[in-house]
């Protein structure tokens, strides 16, 4: 199969030096694309810069719209089979940083500054335009959630399914405990309580219903 994996973080610049940035490593990225050239699969990966675990046949991006602008420029993005996204991008971009209510712009601030206030805006969410993308492929998304029930968990992942025109959807964090759960628009189908363990079954999944 033609297999296109996104991991690791996004970053969103607030100054000329520093950045908005998460806690991904970018290992599950690795690992999956690890299992499914084990597989005998082709695979483009596609890590955050920041990311901590890296590989050598990774194209790497900084902020969102550079991942969306590399996906575009895929060849043969119809004969992709299947999508996973599992990259921790960002929700919101620095639009203004002020200090006592003026703005100090985004070049790099000053350290006399005893108080800034960084204002932020919705970004547009990548996950929105894979369909679009790759309109023949499985496409996985993915969704953590560190407050609420599992129950709650499970119904934003098939909101995120039905909305984004996706077909699955992987979710993990406190909400959910420990590992992860794969979920279609039926609700949670399996558990799995290491990476690799959904690694494993993602290829096994992909490869059945591609």
């Amino acid at each position: 199969m033609n297999v296109v994996i996104t991991g690791g973080p996004s970053s969103e610049q607030i100054d000329d030096v520093r950045l908005i940035t998460n806690r991904s490593t970018g290992e599950l990225g690795v690992i999956l694309a690890q299992a499914f050239w084990h597989g005998g699969h082709e695979v483009s990966l596609f890590l955050g810069r920041l990311s901590q675990f890296r590989h050598p046949q990774a194209a790497y991006f900084d902020r969102n719209e550079d991942l969306q602008r590399m996906l575009g420029e895929m060849n043969g993005r119809k004969s992709v089979e299947v999508v996973l996204h599992a990259a921790a991008l960002a929700d919101f971009e620095v639009v203004a940083v002020r200090a006592r209510n003026v703005d100090v712009g985004l070049k790099k601030i000053g350290s006399e500054h005893e108080r800034l206030s960084v204002e932020l805006a919705p970004k547009p969410k990548v996950i929105a335009g894979l369909r679009d993308l790759f309109p023949n492929a499985l496409i996985v998304g993915w969704k953590l959630e560190l407050e609420g029930s599992r129950d709650d968990l499970i119904r934003e992942a098939i909101r995120q399914v039905e909305k984004n025109c996706t077909d699955a959807c992987v979710i993990n964090g406190r909400a959910f405990g420990d590992g992860f759960g794969f979920c279609t628009p039926e609700g949670l189908q399996a558990a799995f309580s290491s990476k690799a363990e959904l690694a494993d079954f993602l290829v096994e999944w992909t490869e059945t219903h591609s």
